[in-house]
């Protein structure tokens, strides 16, 4: 079996993390009690370029169970936890292509590498693999049935493609679904994203002028988490109903270039690039932290920041501390990659259990669907994203009420009124 990941040895530390993490998934445990009873992946060949996680190897297990083949890749080169690698490797037996800390290059091999299997399936997360595809020619990969997209970088890229006509196949943004981005988004990424900064930095949030760059849903729950531990909290935007939005929420709301002197730090979610520039980085407080939380290490213009430098210092395994000409220092953290992924574990496990049980059941929509969909980026089916949030309110212990026959039919008629 092929594969090229840090260190074998760590494989049994990479299980343990794994398997702790899957208690919390009970989703996808009931996922995959369904999976290995009914086989419906049987046959199929499956390339998933995710971050390697131990939720990641909890949703390539169910796939396998669920009887298909599959090679993972990282999708970024900084969030592969190498134990989980190992994990894949020896106790899945699953080609698993992922180092932390690999180089551009290395990264794209891994997405090649991963590829290698002829795949039925593809499932993304920032829309490289699929981009690759793109660019190696449709021709190359005619056994693909669809595929799915996890992020809302991607699914923005491949809203791109199908506008240009080069989506290759049919893909189902589960990014959109509401089980995935109304907790995972909002939820998951305001908690790990906190969690990465003070993992990185150990500093103290009460008190602090937090500018979060973007208030669309992962926006939205790091602002959140960040008031709730006691931080003033601006928001910056383009769009004016977000940024109408956030002064709703009690937030206050101004252009970056005023905040930027305002902020000790700074938190980009916006999916553009550019957002925090030497512009910015000028007008800064001294020992003003800046992290990004996008999903590309676009956000923030770190040449510029090196190049405004009169030197740097790595002070903590995640944390570079730029001095600039005027003595004033700016600290970045993870060299302006995602901060909950490369700094602190990535969402907690109980919200990614909704996310991926979406995607393990939008991977089976796709292969009894795929070849009668055309080349377009579809939502999560309704029926799936109502499952999901059953089997979690179940998995919670929590029941609801239920419309009796006479409300439904008020609801869907228009006879009565005041």
């Amino acid at each position: 079996m092929k594969y090229e990941i840090k260190d074998i040895k760590l494989a049994d530390k990479g299980k343990d993390r794994a398997e702790w993490a899957f208690i919390q998934m009970p989703v996808l445990a009931r996922i995959q009690e369904s999976f290995r009873e009914r086989k419906p992946l049987l046959g199929q060949r499956i390339s998933a370029c995710l971050h390697i996680t131990a939720e990641t190897a909890n949703l390539i297990k169910v796939l396998k169970e669920g009887g298909a083949e599959v090679s993972l890749c990282a999708s970024n080169p900084l969030s592969t936890q190498d134990d989980i690698s190992a994990y894949m490797v020896k106790h899945l037996q699953v080609p698993t292509f992922g180092v932390r800390g690999s180089t551009r290059a290395q990264y794209y091999r891994h997405i090649k590498s991963a590829l290698e299997i002829e795949p039925t399936i593809t499932l993304d997360d920032g829309c490289d693999l699929v981009t690759t595809i793109v660019k190696a020619g449709r021709n190359r990969y005619k056994s693909v049935i669809g595929g799915t997209e996890e992020t809302t970088t991607g699914v923005n890229r491949l809203r791109a493609m199908e506008k240009s006509g080069l989506l290759p196949y049919p893909i189902i943004a589960v990014n959109d679904a509401k089980t995935k981005y109304l907790f995972d988004n909002r939820y998951g990424t305001g908690q790990s994203t906190i969690d990465g900064i003070l993992r990185a930095t150990n500093l103290l949030l009460a008190g602090k002028t937090v500018v979060v760059a973007g208030y669309g849903w992962c926006g939205r729950g790091i602002a959140m988490r960040a008031s709730g531990m006691g931080a003033r909290v601006i928001v910056t935007e383009v769009n004016p109903l977000r940024a109408l939005e956030a002064v709703m929420d009690g937030y206050k709301v101004l252009p970056m270039v005023k905040a930027a002197s305002l902020g000790d730090i700074f938190i980009t979610a916006t999916g553009c690039k550019n957002v925090i520039t030497s512009a910015h980085f000028n007008r800064m407080k001294d020992n003003a932290v800046i992290a990004n939380s996008g999903h590309f290490d676009v956000e923030i213009d770190v040449a510029s920041l090196k190049k405004i430098a009169k030197s740097i210092k790595n002070v903590r395994e995640n944390a570079q501390v730029f001095t600039l000409k005027s003595g004033r220092r700016i600290i970045l953290l993870s060299e302006g990659r995602l901060v909950n992924l490369s700094a602190a574990e990535g969402h907690p496990p109980a919200v990614m259990d909704m996310s991926f049980a979406n995607q393990a059941l939008s991977v089976e929509f796709l292969i009894k669907n795929g070849f009668t969909l055309e080349r377009k980026v579809y939502e999560v089916p309704a029926e799936i994203d109502i499952k999901v949030a059953k089997l979690k309110l179940e998995s919670l212990g929590l029941k609801i009420d239920t419309l009796s026959r006479s409300q439904k039919e008020y609801l869907s008629s228009f006879s009565s009124g005041t």
